[in-house]
């Protein structure tokens, strides 16, 4: 399995946005969706704001594969569910409470708490 970097992880970890496309079923690539990132030990995590049942959240489970921009970085990733009783869920909790509290509770909380915890991938780069 291939992993960051840590310059990759920096300034992934540091970018306030992601841009993720999943891949269609013809290996091409769906429109880009802006979303908030986090950077945990050596992994990179998303998740839906509006839970599994989020049209970008679905079609990204099915393909678990495509492409990110962050930072400077733009890789083909595979994209891996995270089990909801990994004991990192917390952590990353920890780390958009930390990166964007700023922007209030309301946005916040909808990426944070055991609700979210299923909507969660793991990106791994390809």
């Amino acid at each position: 399995m291939a992993s960051w970097s840590s310059a990759e992880l920096s300034r992934i970890g540091g970018a306030t946005e992601l841009r993720i496309a999943s891949r269609r079923a013809d290996g091409s690539l769906r429109g880009f969706v802006t979303i908030w990132v986090a950077a945990v030990g050596d992994d990179v995590y998303v998740r839906s704001a509006h839970g599994v049942d989020n049209p970008w959240f679905r079609r990204a489970r099915r393909s678990g594969a495509g492409r990110i921009s962050a930072g400077g970085v733009e890789r083909d990733v595979a994209l891996e569910l995270v089990p909801e009783d990994d004991a990192v869920h917390p952590r990353i909790d920890d780390v958009l409470h930390a990166k964007y509290d700023r922007y209030g509770p309301a946005y916040v909380g909808a990426i944070v708490g055991e609700a979210t915890y299923p909507a969660t991938f793991r990106i791994v780069p390809g």
